[in-house]
């Protein structure tokens, strides 16, 4: 077996020692999308099929993206952010790995466990309180899919924002700015469908998408055959491209590297 694999699975462990804090996190994901179904349910009754969407989309919509809020990762970034700051990453630019290949494996163990703690709950709660569309097998094989197109953009976007620490030095300005735009341009606040005109069509074009609306389409059935096809291309695009761009900053940084104080 090589590295990666091994990365990925002390990875998934560590993502999943705490249980009761990812419950805890879960709590706080279901208690918020109440809060936002209400909203969202408020806005269909006075816009029926707003976006193609019903009343129930929108709510099913809302406690899908609750939880997929951890997977991929809308609010945080990845730990090689505080590594490059403190300088420890030289120590990772030294090791015999590939430093986006170690990365991504840890970031896809977390996104694993973080699925497999947190993603249940927001789920069983909102089907519990409201009917729910759910999907079968061929939608939720196809979302599989949409999901794991969608941590690997995820993955893309904070990647490159940590890499930018080599030339800002402090991220928190950068980090700032892509927690906003992450929310507002993936559906996270609002489903991309209720963006008028131009900006609905600028919103489904950017990377963000990729991250919750794509995915959340794909759940509730509004992807179908070359739709779909289409989806999940637009996803693995913004994928390869990301990917490719923080391959090159990689490349690029290993001359780049300032350890303050030494």
């Amino acid at each position: 077996m090589g590295v990666l694999p091994w990365v990925a699975w002390y990875g998934f462990r560590r993502h999943s020692a705490y249980p009761l804090s990812a419950l805890a996190e879960a709590t706080a994901n279901v208690a918020f999308g109440f809060i936002r179904a209400f909203v969202l349910i408020a806005l269909w009754n006075a816009r029926p099929s707003l976006g193609g969407y019903d009343a129930t989309d929108a709510v099913t919509f809302c406690f899908l993206t609750q939880a997929l809020i951890g997977p991929v990762q809308i609010f945080g970034g990845l730990e090689l952010t505080r590594r490059i700051r403190d300088g420890d990453v030289a120590v990772d630019l030294h090791r015999p790995v590939d430093l986006q290949g170690w990365w991504l494996a840890d970031d896809l163990a977390r996104a694993a466990a973080t699925l497999l703690l947190r993603g249940g709950p927001p789920l069983v709660a909102g089907a519990l309180a409201f009917p729910l569309r759910l999907p079968g097998p061929g939608a939720l094989a196809a979302f599989g899919v949409a999901l794991l197109l969608a941590v690997l953009v995820s993955f893309g976007l904070r990647y490159l924002v940590a890499l930018a620490v080599f030339w800002v030095h402090d991220d928190r300005g950068l980090s700032s700015a892509a927690l906003v735009m992450g929310m507002f341009f993936s559906g996270m606040i609002v489903p991309l469908v209720a963006f008028p005109g131009w900006l609905g069509e600028a919103a489904r074009a950017l990377p963000w998408a990729a991250l919750i609306q794509v995915p959340a389409d794909v759940f509730l059935g509004k992807r179908t055959g070359a739709d779909l096809l289409a989806a999940l291309g637009f996803q693995a695009a913004w994928a390869v491209a990301l990917l490719g761009a923080g391959r090159a900053v990689t490349a690029a940084v290993r001359r780049r590297l300032v350890i303050h104080g030494g």
